[in-house]
């Protein structure tokens, strides 16, 4: 039997491909082995299996922790996600996070830690910039749009353009002191620097005055 991570994540390319025009760039950016940090806009609650569709490695996903009491929960854990308490520090979080990077797999993160209202980049949470930092792991920016347009049984009728568009990676240099406000704002901005110049300027957000 196939795990359940290759069926739920053949069962939503199977879904995009039959109810959008769901397209992917940059696939030959994606490093096939080792420690990767994947890092996207988030517009929709759909994105993180969008995510495990469109980019070819197998990904392990930081998550709300309400998403894990919620009905959902076995469909959130069969994409390989785990809990993690937004607006406090959880050193757990950042423990399994870094164990998963120092095992060799792709962690993905969605910086903003919530869902855009509008589909424009907000500011984002240093969770990404942190374990950057914390790892030295290579980052792997992606942008995504349409995906706000997926919002029940008219997706059947508009069928959205999806487009996920894929960076090339890179890195910041891995720091075991200190780090300072600074830092992670600057590592953090980056980040969602590298995200934004892969979007339409709509969608840019605050990070659209970078360019």
């Amino acid at each position: 039997m196939l795990p359940f991570y290759v069926l739920a994540t053949g069962t939503m390319k199977s879904l995009l491909i039959s109810f959008t025009r769901w397209h992917v760039s940059g696939k030959e950016n994606v490093p096939q082995n080792g420690p990767l940090i994947v890092v996207a806009n988030h517009l929709n609650l759909p994105d993180p299996p969008l995510l495990s569709a469109s980019i070819p490695r197998r990904l392990f996903f930081m998550a709300k922790q309400e998403l894990f009491n919620s009905r959902g929960r076995a469909f959130v854990r069969a994409f390989g996600a785990f809990p993690v308490r937004r607006g406090v520090p959880d050193r757990q979080a950042l423990r399994q996070a870094i164990g998963t990077l120092e095992s060799g797999k792709a962690l993905c993160m969605l910086p903003e830690g919530k869902r855009s209202p509008d589909h424009r980049m907000g500011k984002a949470d240093f969770g990404s910039a942190l374990i950057a930092l914390r790892s030295g792991a290579p980052v792997l920016p992606v942008g995504i749009t349409g995906s706000e347009q997926i919002d029940g049984i008219g997706l059947v009728l508009r069928r959205p353009r999806i487009t996920v568009s894929i960076g090339k990676p890179f890195s910041s240099p891995k720091s075991t002191g200190k780090l300072e406000r600074e830092r992670l704002i600057e590592v953090s901005n980056h980040i969602m620097y590298r995200i934004a110049e892969l979007l339409p300027k709509e969608y840019q957000g605050i990070y659209g005055d970078y360019w």
